[in-house]
């Protein structure tokens, strides 16, 4: 079979291409406008359906249940740290000459007599020197009793005329020289004597031995530091400082309980002295009370002292609503708007009904009651009353 090969000059093969164009031609018009509807279609339903399109619905704020404390009739308390101290601190030294310790017959905390010895210092010098002159005290009283002898027999022999006037105011003489002798010996004796008792260290006073600086050996004198530090009658005493607007609700008398940091237990004792000054960089005054010697109680240590303040009409607030953080105890409040804010507080005594707000509250706002440690100021909320209790 053979195929038939066009002749050189045959315009229907060079007709074919160009009739294919123009078959596509045809139909290339109609599908591009069609395309392009489309493509014109697609922009303006993204441009406008986008822009009409209803914004995603708002979150919905969270409800929290609020309440308006008001005010309650509480005991109040005001709170103030310090350290313990001895309420009469007794520095105690050498009164006398000195000289080498023999002996320290005492310990720091143990209680102690007035006038009991601390320690004795040798007085093998002062003894003898007290020997001496109490025998010259004992020769001038010999004298004496030979002036007064010889005087008596004097006056015994005037009425006879054996003895002038003359002689016998001699003899009257040398009696009160010899009396006056006896005075002047009997005191340099004593004197001795006194000094010799002011070598041995005593208590001034009743109390509890708060520390001792002094071994035996050691040499001491009137210039040296105080060897024995007593508190007068073991009588300690708590030095807290308190705000200079809580010290004006302080009373002498008032009771306390005191708390020594790391304690379990609370000591009683009674506001004894309220301090007149104000420290002017701090603003707090000290109250001092006064505690009863105890064994836990240790001069030096801090402690916290809830001082009793009387009645006080104030905010009560469930110990849900009061958060502490760095910055101190607040609280959050809830504004016109439904938008919660940080209020500082200062707390006061804790009872089955609450926590006593001492500052910070004047009852009238509306407090979160719950889930306050997971709002921040700011948050928008859906308040709801508490119901009545």
């Amino acid at each position: 079979m053979h195929s038939k090969v066009p002749a050189p000059g045959d315009s229907s093969v060079l007709d074919a291409p160009q009739g294919l164009a123009e078959r596509l031609g045809r139909w290339s018009k109609p599908a591009f406008g069609a395309l392009l509807a489309v493509a014109v279609g697609v922009g303006v339903w993204i441009f406008y359906g986008q822009k009409d399109a209803p914004p995603p619905p708002p979150q919905s704020a969270p409800v929290v249940t609020v309440s308006v404390p008001g005010t309650t009739m509480v005991e109040t308390t005001v709170r103030g740290t310090g350290s313990i101290a001895a309420r009469r601190d007794m520095p105690v030294g050498v009164q006398g000459e000195g000289g080498r310790v023999t002996s320290v017959l005492v310990d720091a905390g143990q209680f102690v007599r007035a006038g009991q010895v601390l320690a004795t210092i040798d007085s093998a010098v002062q003894t003898q020197q007290l020997a001496q002159m109490q025998a010259g005290a004992r020769s001038a009283r010999a004298d004496a009793a030979l002036a007064q002898a010889e005087l008596d027999r004097a006056q015994a022999l005037v009425s006879k005329g054996f003895i002038s006037k003359a002689d016998i105011d001699r003899k009257t003489a040398a009696r009160d020289a010899a009396q006056a002798r006896v005075a002047v010996a009997t005191a340099q004796a004593n004197e001795m004597q006194a000094r010799l008792g002011r070598l041995d260290v005593r208590a001034p006073a009743a109390g509890l031995v708060l520390a001792r600086s002094v071994e035996a050996g050691q040499v001491v004198g009137a210039g040296s530091p105080p060897l024995f530090r007593i508190a007068e009658g073991g009588v300690l005493e708590l030095r807290a400082a308190v705000t200079e607007q809580d010290m004006e609700r302080l009373k002498v008398g008032m009771p306390a309980s005191v708390i020594p940091i790391g304690a379990d237990n609370s000591y009683k004792g009674k506001v004894w002295l309220l301090d007149p000054v104000i420290d002017v960089t701090s603003r707090q005054g000290i109250a001092r009370i006064a505690l009863p010697y105890s064994p836990g109680l240790r001069v030096g240590a801090f402690a916290t002292a809830d001082i009793a303040a009387g009645e006080a009409t104030q905010p009560v607030l469930p110990q849900s609503a009061v958060q502490a953080d760095s910055q101190g105890s607040y609280v959050l409040i809830v504004g016109p708007d439904n938008v919660v804010a940080r209020r500082g507080i200062k707390t006061g005594a804790v009872s089955d009904a609450g926590v006593s707000i001492n500052g910070g509250l004047t009852g009238s706002e509306r407090v979160v009651l719950n889930a306050a440690a997971f709002l921040h100021p700011g948050e928008k909320i859906t308040p709801v009353a508490a119901p009545k209790r």
